[in-house]
């Protein structure tokens, strides 16, 4: 009762009218952030935390906290109408929300989108409210093992986003991690690879790279098609149905669970949770050969992941005061510059603080999705501008948003010839996702291996004498036996279609 006697104590706090105008302040800042590709909520809080530090210490972490995860809708955006994914972690979203786009179905899986989130964000603050310390404690049980048993997990996913074959899933993944160990080594700090070029020391921006194989491939791809419009489709609602969002219940929960439960691990971010429940939803799923061609599910589930892993994140942030991700991490430093320390001492001494703060996230919330379902239909607005117009603004923003990374003009550079590179993989039907999927998990692999290495004493089998990564990798190779069955389930499926269609003819 004491949980709750706080919680209520925090809305009455969270809705007083200041409260609610930092709230939706930072709701909208952080929808716009997600919508400009390259921005993101890591670089937004970074801006805004020196505006903030003016504030009083509820209104300036209030504010932060809807940045983050406001930028967590509006990635989704461009994703579904543009195939731009405004956050890495809305990669998966294309996969499916694009043809929803091209189909005249934008609008719906818009509104999927939100709603998506909005359920999944709700779920992650619950988690949060009624789960925070227990969770937290359990998740310190993760050491350097279980995260790399994790990583070898995540990357068992190259299966089934290989689409037809796996010979070129495999082989762009081996490039995505090839590119991914460019830069300075993690346990030497001395660079790879760079052959005595300056510029390629500090290795290649993620951001870079997928605004290049995403949104400048396609400028490029409508150019090839003469395109007159920004996407060319039937016009459909703007809002799903009601069948729409009953296909999308299940998925949605499954998403925010695998993106809540994952989302409490520090370095398992939402880009990787998202590829997860959505390869999670494509292995359930009666009829996995529509997944890539608009499959609702498919923009439901990993949008409910993204949400509830940043809501999840909070969890070790206020009790361990451990940031698992970049943008709490920023958010930490928000904490200190109020005199705050994260940590089981804050709901000790600022219960107030901490319960106004997560009763903020549910108004938050609930403020986005009133939001983005009215502006679902200004959104769509966006496919009906002439390609002519819209291609250059595009190209526009992606060059600000490659160079706003890292103030280079040499990631802007990166971002062309991966757009170049992007046109070529769609012209010959190489999948960019194992790419992406693998440049993303490089990193954190190899760093975790080493850890392991190093606390083992270089005793590789510790993976396999430690329960939860013996459990990690079992699962792995389970789900790389289904995942292999699953693909020449889809192929036979896809061959039929085809024959059928060709009988039909």
């Amino acid at each position: 009762m004491d949980t709750l006697h706080l919680l209520l104590a925090g809305f009455a706090q969270a809705i007083t009218p200041e409260n609610l105008l930092v709230a939706a302040l930072g709701a909208l800042v952080g929808t716009f952030v997600g919508v400009l590709p390259g921005l993101g909520p890591t670089s937004a809080i970074s801006i805004l935390l020196p505006v903030t530090a003016v504030m009083e210490p509820t209104q300036g972490i209030i504010m932060l906290a809807g940045i983050y995860y406001g930028a967590m809708y509006g990635g989704s955006t461009t994703a579904i109408l543009l195939n731009i994914p405004g956050e890495i972690s809305s990669v998966p979203t294309c996969l499916d929300g694009y043809p929803l786009a091209k189909k005249g179905k934008g609008g719906a899986a818009l509104g999927i989108s939100a709603i998506a989130s909005f359920a999944a964000g709700i779920m992650g603050v619950v988690g949060l409210v009624c789960f925070a310390p227990v969770l937290a404690d359990q998740a310190l049980k993760f050491g350097p093992p279980e995260y790399f048993a994790l990583m070898i997990l995540a990357l068992t996913l190259m299966v089934s986003l290989s689409g037809g074959s796996l010979i070129k899933g495999f082989l762009m993944g081996a490039f995505g991690y090839t590119l991914s160990l460019v830069g300075l080594g993690p346990s030497s700090g001395m660079p790879r690879f760079d052959y005595g070029i300056p510029l390629l020391s500090g290795g290649f921006d993620m951001i870079s790279i997928i605004i290049g194989l995403f949104a400048i491939a396609e400028v490029l791809k409508g150019i090839g098609e003469k395109r007159i419009a920004t996407v060319i489709g039937a016009r459909g609602s703007v809002y799903p149905s009601k069948n729409d969002v009953k296909k999308c219940a299940a998925p949605t929960i499954r998403g925010g669970l695998v993106g809540f439960f994952l989302g409490l691990l520090p370095g398992c971010s939402a880009a990787i949770t998202s590829f997860l429940a959505y390869d999670l939803e494509k292995k359930v799923s009666k009829h996995p050969e529509q997944f890539g061609k608009g499959a609702i599910e498919g923009v439901a589930a990993p949008e409910a992941a993204n949400n509830a892993t940043s809501s999840a994140g909070f969890i070790p942030l206020f009790s361990l005061g451990i940031p698992s991700s970049p943008p709490l991490a920023i958010l930490l430093a928000g904490f200190m510059i109020y005199g705050l320390t994260p940590g089981p001492v804050l709901f000790e001494q600022h219960p107030l603080f901490v319960w106004t703060v997560i009763a903020s996230m549910f108004v938050g919330n609930a403020m986005l999705l009133v939001l983005n379902l009215p502006l679902v239909w200004v959104w769509v607005k966006l496919t009906k501008v002439p390609y002519g117009i819209m291609a250059p603004v595009i190209l526009m923003l992606c060059t600000i948003g490659a160079y706003s990374v890292r103030n280079s003009l040499f990631d802007v550079a990166v971002a062309f010839a991966f757009g170049g590179l992007g046109y070529l993989f769609h012209t010959y039907r190489w999948p960019v996702v194992p790419l992406v999927l693998c440049f993303i998990l490089g990193p954190l692999l190899e760093e975790s291996f080493i850890q392991t290495m190093v606390m083992s004493s270089g005793d590789v089998a510790i993976v396999l004498e430690r329960p939860i990564s013996l459990v990690i990798l079992l699962a792995a190779a389970a789900l790389m036996l289904i995942s292999l069955a699953l693909n020449r389930r889809t192929q036979k499926r896809v061959r039929e279609e085809h024959q059928h269609g060709a009988d039909v003819a």
